[in-house]
Order: C-alpha cells, then sequence, then structure tokens
C-alpha cells in the first residue's frame, strides 16, 4: 500500500473533519471502481491505519495521526543522532484529557518571559483549582486573563511575565477557569 494514500486521507480528515465516503475515495486516490478503494481499505485496516465503528464506518485509529518520532537531536554542541524509529500521536500527547481541554489564541505580549508569545496558541485543561506558580486562565473581577498564579496565606494574585506589567490583585474576586499546558507556534 501507498503511503501517498494515508497522506491523501489524512488531508482529507484534516479538511472535512471526516472520513471520505467510498466515492470519495474513488476521485482521491484516482480510482476508476469502488472495488479498487475496498482494497486499499482493506490493507489499511489491516496495517490499523483506519478501523470501523460498531455500525461499520470508516473511522480513524489510535495510530492515524502519529507522525514519525526519528530520534534525538543535540542543542548544544554536534553530536551524533540517535534514531528511534518510532512514532507519537501528537494529539494524545498534547491533550491527554480531551473532554476538559480547550486551545487559546494568545492576544499580547504579558507572558513572554515565560515563552508565550502573541499569537502562540495555548492548550489549557479546564479544572477550578491551580498551584502556586502554575500558568492560568482566570478570571479577576469580572474579566479574563493568563497570568501566573501566586498564592501567599490565603491571598491570590495574578503575576505577569513581562516586566513591563505589574502584578494583578483582585479587588473582588479571582477565580481560576484552567491550567495552560502546553504552548504551540509556527515558524
Amino acid at each position: 500500500m501507498s503511503p501517498d494514500y494515508k497522506e491523501k486521507l489524512l488531508s482529507f480528515y484534516q479538511s472535512h473533519r471526516r472520513m471520505p465516503t467510498y466515492a470519495e475515495m474513488m476521485k482521491l486516490f484516482d480510482f476508476k471502481s469502488k472495488n479498487a478503494v475496498y482494497r486499499v481499505v482493506t490493507k489499511m485496516i489491516a496495517a490499523g491505519i483506519v478501523t470501523k465503528d460498531r455500525l461499520g464506518k470508516l473511522i480513524p485509529s489510535t495510530s492515524f495521526n502519529e507522525i514519525p518520532m526519528v530520534g534525538f537531536i543535540k542543542a548544544g554542541l554536534p553530536a551524533p543522532g540517535d534514531v528511534l524509529n518510532d512514532s507519537l500521536n501528537i494529539e494524545e500527547y498534547l491533550v491527554p484529557k480531551k473532554a476538559s481541554t480547550y486551545l487559546f489564541e494568545v492576544d499580547g505580549d504579558s507572558m513572554i518571559e515565560a515563552h508565550i508569545a502573541d499569537g502562540d496558541i495555548v492548550i489549557v485543561e479546564r479544572t477550578a483549582t491551580a498551584k502556586d506558580g502554575d500558568i492560568v486562565i482566570a478570571q479577576v473581577d469580572g474579566e479574563f486573563t493568563m497570568k501566573y498564579l501566586r498564592t501567599k496565606a490565603s491571598k491570590l494574585w495574578l503575576e505577569p511575565a513581562n516586566k513591563n506589567y505589574k502584578p494583578i490583585y483582585p479587588e473582588y474576586e479571582l477565580s481560576i477557569v484552567g491550567i495552560v499546558r502546553s504552548v504551540m507556534r509556527k515558524y
């Protein structure tokens, strides 16, 4: 089975957020018959790339979105690379609790010294509790922001990661909405 079929299927899935029908796969793979699609799908099922749900509908398997992890790379002095020949499902790696996870695009530079820049995407796990030093999404006096949570005794406040901004002390209320778990950035 050609890796090109998996790439086309993955591209379709990412664009449409669903698996294609057999008729759509005929066009996608440039086949003349549904029987040719059936043979490719059978090979993909055997390879563990896709599976079928209880109704027989084609769905992605857990390995569908995996990307090859080829090894370790030194960020210091050059050295021989270590080869892994493994793969990683980015969604499972970045989003372990999918039902309670949200994405936010960062607007502003108050967390720049925490390496969170304007335009980055933060992956946030919904929770009402956090500990001192966590980067949180918080509602403070009716408005939302992302900052470090700071606690001392029973006092809570928010601290930016940019020396040009001042800490935020709530006048009335500070509640935690979520904890930042990961940051994504495109170059």
